[in-house]
């Protein structure tokens, strides 16, 4: 591992993380004023129209991009691991698919009786369909070795759930739940602090548990006999990793909606830049990597065609579809030589 090239990736990483936020951040639809929109981040300014479209609007959207943007690199990395194949993500696999499905169908039972349900409320609703998901990859995966039939059948879950989801939100009657279409897509609109809060405690854990499982999940990608004679507890591991990556694309598709192609082109952008598939380096490496995507594609979202907003999961498949076709070669082209 060249740990001189890593420094550089993650220095260069980081500076291009705080420029996409100052620019998420200071532009918009509506022009402000550079020297008064410093004013208002650093305080100076503490009230105005300006002021709630920077603090209120602009500021926890960036956030809300950083966190879901690294959690689902994150759990595209940590599915990777779990099934070896490099392939694979929440998006792929169906996982955000179900979690969208089961977060709308909550929506219309609670709305329907007159209760609203709060941001707990929708990921834990998303959890549950995340995991259905899985459990169903998980049940093909034990009757199908081959990896190529496995995210077929990922893709068709999720293309059965997302038009079960298009169904119900396009001929519900309740304007909430009509509302929902943008989400439906993929979008970062409409964040504010209280979800900022809630989405960054529960990724900012889940990252913690990741490193913390670096040297087991370093040596579970070496095999599974290797890391049983490092007195790795396999069993435990995968239940980790099917938990985290669960979670955190549960958390993204809660706030989000389904975001496509970060969690599984992110993992591969990183390894490519650092050339080494080392966890010390990729799970630190894959979320901020995946936190950069999401802003450059939300701020693209958002701006280019404004004031009419484009879903960001159109934009992050634009951009992320050729990395992963270009990967899907290259592995090919390996597995032929």
């Amino acid at each position: 591992m060249n740990k001189r090239r890593c420094l550089l990736t993650f220095i260069c990483i980081s500076v291009l993380l705080l420029v996409l936020m100052a620019w998420n951040t200071f532009m918009g639809s509506i022009g402000i004023p550079f020297e008064r929109a410093l004013s208002i981040v650093f305080g100076s300014v503490q009230d105005g129209t300006d002021y709630n479209i920077i603090i209120n609007i602009r500021m926890p959207r960036v956030l809300s991009a950083v966190f879901l943007g690294g959690g689902l690199a994150l759990s595209g990395y940590l599915l990777q691991t779990f099934f070896a194949n490099p392939i694979v993500g929440p998006f792929v696999l169906g996982i955000s698919s179900g979690a969208k499905l089961a977060v709308a169908l909550s929506l219309i039972f609670l709305l329907e009786r007159g209760i609203h349900l709060n941001a707990a409320g929708l990921v834990l609703s998303a959890f549950a369909g995340a995991m259905l998901a899985m459990a169903f990859v998980l049940a093909v995966s034990v009757k199908v070795k081959n990896m190529s039939i496995l995210v077929i059948c990922g893709i068709m879950t999720g293309y059965i759930c997302s038009a079960i989801t298009d169904l119900i939100v396009t001929f519900a009657d309740d304007s909430n739940i009509v509302n929902l279409h943008n989400w439906s897509m993929g979008s970062l609109s409409g964040m504010d602090w209280q979800d900022v809060k809630i989405m960054a405690a529960i990724i900012t854990v889940c990252l913690i548990v990741s490193v913390l499982m670096i040297k087991p999940v370093g040596a579970y990608r070496l095999g599974e006999s290797y890391a049983k004679t490092m007195g790795v507890n396999i069993t435990l591991l995968r239940v980790m990793l099917i938990l985290l990556s669960s979670l955190l694309a549960a958390c993204v598709t809660a706030f989000a909606g389904p975001v496509s192609f970060v969690g599984i082109a992110v993992p591969h952008l990183i390894g490519g830049l650092t050339k080494t598939s080392s966890p010390k380096i990729m799970i630190p490496g894959a979320f901020l990597g995946g936190a950069v995507i999401t802003l450059f594609c939300d701020g693209i979202a958002r701006t280019v065609f404004a004031p009419t907003e484009v879903s960001i999961s159109s934009v992050t498949a634009v951009l992320l579809v050729p990395v992963v076709i270009v990967m899907m070669v290259k592995r090919r082209g390996a597995n032929s030589n």
